[in-house]
């Protein structure tokens, strides 16, 4: 049970809502009078500031995995906390916070975080760094997260050299800027399209390639890592130096797997992450990457979904304000 709250909350609220597989055009719908979440003792209630879209939300809204129908989607929030249940510890109403609101990324919530509130577990959830605004903060969750889990299952560490195919991408932009100035990379090369490879230096890329130009069969040089945001495995193994890693975040149709050496993961959400990483974010060292067409209005989130699915987005695409 969680204590009364001094926030006024309604008992219903707006959300976006999908009853069917299929892209967001077709199937997500507005739903003005949903319910607002009952809040576990291990949970918060969050008055959500602003979302950021991810493909896996696509990837679910597809049907590519199968979830419980009605869902709320949305993975990423930053906003208010408004009700505490009667086992949190770390957080209390009016904290602004925020996180990647699915622990098990094979388990995602029916009640995601397109909604004006949503319940989130505590665990998952960070204070939301005050030199960030809720539009930048939202942005970095559940990609911060993954590039920081790809890197630490790779055993990455200072001094060796790592290629991040996808660099502008949501994920691929904080594998350069983790992998450089978290990690301590003695070298970081990185591809993309020849737009974005200014993009790519400006967050510490050393070599960026442009991959409508360059093969990574030719690169001169090997890699002790291959970050794969994009879905080429086979080519990222040829740029690996022998002994090296190859991690893929492009999830496999089942029962396929990546060829190895490389592997996949799938990313347990983890507030203390966010945590670790707060001292880079406040300092500047790490920023958050948001598409320039960003923000969406809670309205145009159909919009939104159509404009990630194109993969053209630089960085993330976020929705703000929600109401």
């Amino acid at each position: 049970m969680a204590a009364p709250s001094s926030f006024t909350i309604p008992s219903h609220n707006k959300a976006w809502v999908y009853s069917e597989y299929g892209s967001a055009v077709d199937v997500l719908k507005l739903d003005p009078n949903l319910p607002v979440p009952e809040v576990k003792d291990d949970q918060v209630l969050v008055k959500v500031a602003a979302v950021s879209l991810n493909p896996v939300d696509s990837k679910w809204m597809s049907g590519f995995f199968k979830a419980p129908l009605p869902t709320v989607p949305g993975h990423d929030i930053a906003g208010v906390v408004v009700k505490v249940g009667s086992q949190v510890k770390n957080f209390k109403e009016g904290d602004e916070v925020y996180g990647d609101i699915n622990e098990a990324a094979l388990q995602p919530k029916r009640f995601g975080s397109l909604a004006e509130y949503t319940a989130v577990e505590e665990r998952v959830l960070s204070l939301k760094p005050n030199s960030l605004s809720f539009v930048e903060a939202v942005s970095l969750p559940l990609a911060i997260e993954t590039a920081y889990e790809g890197l630490e299952r790779t055993g990455f560490s200072a001094g060796k050299s790592i290629l991040v195919l996808g660099g502008a991408g949501g994920v691929g932009s904080h594998v350069i800027q983790l992998a450089k100035h978290v990690f301590g990379a003695s070298k970081v090369a990185a591809t993309a399209s020849t737009g974005k490879l200014e993009l790519l230096k400006s967050l510490g890329t050393d070599w960026a390639i442009d991959y409508t130009k360059e093969n990574l069969e030719d690169l001169p040089e090997k890699f002790d890592v291959v970050y794969d945001t994009v879905g080429e495995v086979e080519r990222a193994i040829k740029a690996m130096k022998e002994g090296g890693q190859v991690v893929t975040i492009v999830p496999q149709p089942a029962p396929a797997t990546p060829p190895p050496p490389a592997f996949t993961f799938f990313l347990t959400s983890k507030g203390s992450i966010l945590e670790k990483l707060k001292p880079y974010l406040e300092s500047g060292k790490v920023k958050p990457v948001i598409d320039p067409k960003s923000p969406f209005p809670f309205s145009k989130t159909v919009e939104a979904f159509s404009y990630l699915d194109t993969n053209r987005a630089t960085g993330k695409v976020v929705v703000y304000p929600i109401s």
